[in-house]
């Protein structure tokens, strides 16, 4: 991590939703969210904020040997967006603990504010967790 890895660090991010983000797509599989409405779905918000956060970070990390993963979620879905819809997520960092990260964040759609919360992400080295998951994956034969 780069020592400009800070509290108070603040970011936007916008996002253009496409059809492909709505509820029918987040679970093709499901016969139950094909018949759901076109909406952006709380899966792909949730992926959405991860990656506004992963963007605000990168200029501050050793990318792309450090990474960041998402460990805590807690975010309000408040209004639905259909596609064509562009999300400006604003990404504010509360705090540096170590390797873990916390943000605060919110997204508006233009016309409502769709989304708040905060969110943790951990940073870590990209080739060591590699190397541990793929002797988890071996330890069961997959």
């Amino acid at each position: 991590m780069k020592d400009t890895l800070k509290p108070g660090l603040t970011s936007q991010f916008k996002f253009k939703i496409p059809s492909t983000k709505t509820v029918p797509h987040l679970y093709p599989e499901s016969e139950m969210f094909q018949v759901m409405p076109q909406v952006l779905a709380t899966g792909f918000m949730v992926g959405l904020m991860e990656w506004a956060c992963i963007e605000a970070l990168r200029a501050h990390l050793d990318w792309p040997r450090e990474q960041s993963l998402g460990t805590r979620v807690n975010f309000s879905h408040l209004a639905a967006t259909p596609p064509g819809f562009t999300v400006t997520v604003e990404v504010r960092l509360d705090k540096v603990e170590g390797h873990k990260l916390t943000f605060s964040l919110s997204a508006h759609d233009g016309i409502d504010k769709i989304a708040e919360g905060t969110h943790e992400r951990f940073v870590i080295d990209a080739a060591k967790f590699n190397t541990k998951v793929l002797e988890k994956a071996r330890s069961v034969g997959v």
